[in-house]
């Protein structure tokens, strides 16, 4: 398709959607967008000064200032924080792992001997519970971890369970990681095994941070990343015939419930300022790195998005909620808080727009599921195509922060972008200021903030909000039922404690 211009985009839009006043420039918004600001500035204070920020921590406390007066630096009508509650705060020790094996015959004079001895390098999984130093446990390889090589393995009780992973390419594969994992962990306990050992799905020894917290539960058995090589090398030590022990110790310093907050600021409706459109992504990351690609860079993106549509001078006929996310990484705990607190609302919220794909060229947007919107939304984001935004995708995905307003039935637009480098750096130690792309940054502000605006000011919403039925019918239409089950958070759903009641 041929790139609009910003000089074709007031007849496109005007034409489409009936959207911006007649004596107003529709492209205003992005030209603003556009320009020169404090998004670079604000992004390295958030990433190079903050750092890494794990909720609970004075990292991420700081991290909640900022974003206040972020806001209200941008211009924001106002702005508050609404606070809510983790059940568990959780921090990472000194993991430490070291590796033992007989060697052969030839190399020492009794082959029982320990002769083969090295350390790894290894961090635990997030919000998982503290192992005490713990010596000379054996190791058994139980490929990818589905029940059968699990049950081939034999009896697992007292060790550690190896676990292969592929290298991570794909969206598909970083799905697919976080879906293994909790029926593993079940085999796992159930053979009472002391803890898990996951190969890094990164190579050049690069570690991260994942957690399977679903609503910031500490994990049912002590777990880490083990950095690829060493992984493999115990894998082939234990493939040549050779037992293994590692030495283990994850001194992870576990409280109770503590609370932080969402940042929440403002631009007040013209027309109908008692409905609403959402701008969001969540301002929380792990600390291995600093956060930059995940999410930092579109936290700074909502800030800049509220900066550009108020320096337009354009006024939404329904109010703006700009909104950073707290608690995302522990199971998307923040939006889930909003939505359960604001559930009164959630009849006039018109859409939910969320960016958590770091600076990959932004190619659409997936509706949720919703067919409806496909049609809808079509000339709202037509004017995107000059970045590269052409498609809707009827998807349901679960993994940010648009999740507990899908559920719900409200109309969500979660940015489809390309891997680009995000994969690499994915919650991991190179996850940091350097690897953001700017100027394709400064591209995702424009769509963010014309996209928002768009729906805002729509003379009639975009979409209904779903009843729980055709939300259900949605979920197995997507397979979405089907994920949520391998994740162990479908009951959730069926006994109604997660999203619409009706």
């Amino acid at each position: 398709m041929r790139p609009f211009t910003l000089s074709l985009l007031t007849s496109a839009v005007l034409l489409a959607t009936t959207t911006f006043a007649a004596d107003t420039s529709s492209d205003r918004i992005l030209q603003e967008a556009l320009k020169s600001s404090e998004l670079e500035a604000n992004l390295r204070h958030l990433t190079d000064e903050i750092g890494g920020r794990v909720p609970g921590t004075l990292a991420m406390q700081r991290a909640v200032n900022w974003g206040v007066a972020s806001f209200k630096a941008a211009g924001a009508d106002n702005v508050h924080t609404e606070g809510f509650t983790i059940p568990h705060s959780w921090a990472e020790g000194k993991t430490e792992m070291s590796i033992s094996s007989t060697g052969t015959a030839v190399d020492v004079k009794a082959s029982s001997i320990p002769s083969v001895q090295f350390d790894t390098r290894v961090v635990s999984v997030a919000w998982a519970p503290a192992l005490p130093a713990s010596k000379h446990v054996p190791v058994v390889d139980v490929g990818e971890g589905t029940a059968t090589e699990v049950s081939k393995a034999g009896d697992i009780s007292g060790k550690i369970l190896l676990v292969h992973t592929t290298v991570l390419k794909t969206w598909n594969d970083l799905f697919a990681e976080y879906e293994k994992a909790p029926p593993l962990i079940t085999l796992a306990v159930k053979g009472k095994a002391k803890a898990i050992a996951f190969m890094a799905t990164r190579e050049h020894d690069l570690l991260y941070r994942h957690t399977n917290a679903v609503a910031g539960e500490i994990d049912r058995i002590p777990m880490v990343m083990i950095a690829r090589e060493d992984g493999e090398r115990i894998a082939r030590l234990l493939g040549s015939g050779h037992p293994v022990w590692a030495d283990l110790s994850i001194p992870n310093k576990i409280n109770g419930p503590f609370k932080t907050s969402n940042v929440i600021a403002e631009l007040r409706g013209s027309e109908k300022p008692n409905e609403f459109v959402i701008l969001g992504a969540h301002l929380d990351s792990w600390e291995l790195g600093t956060g930059a690609l995940d999410n930092g860079c579109n936290s700074a993106l909502v800030v800049d998005a509220l900066r550009a549509i108020k320096a337009s001078g354009l006024k939404p006929r329904r109010t703006i909620r700009f909104i950073l996310f707290s608690g995302e990484e522990e199971g998307l705990m923040g939006s889930r808080a909003y939505a359960a607190m604001h559930r009164n609302e959630l009849d006039r919220i018109v859409g939910v727009v969320i960016y958590d794909s770091g600076t990959g060229k932004t190619t659409g947007f997936s509706v949720g599921g919703r067919k409806d919107l496909v049609k809808a939304a079509a000339p709202l984001i037509a004017p995107l195509a000059q970045f590269g935004v052409t498609q809707l995708n009827p998807t349901m995905e679960s993994g940010t922060d648009h999740f507990d307003f899908m559920l719900e039935g409200v109309p969500t637009f979660v940015a489809d972008q390309e891997e680009s480098n995000y994969l690499t750096s994915y919650h991991a130690s190179s996850d940091t200021f350097d690897k953001v792309d700017l100027a394709q940054l400064k591209k995702h502000v424009a769509e963010a903030a014309y996209l928002t605006f768009a729906l805002s000011n729509l003379a009639t919403p975009i979409g209904p909000r779903l009843g729980r039925a055709e939300i259900e019918r949605d979920m197995k239409e997507t397979h979405l039922d089907q994920e949520l089950k391998d994740m162990g958070m479908w009951d959730e759903w069926l006994k109604g404690t997660r999203g619409r009641q009706k």
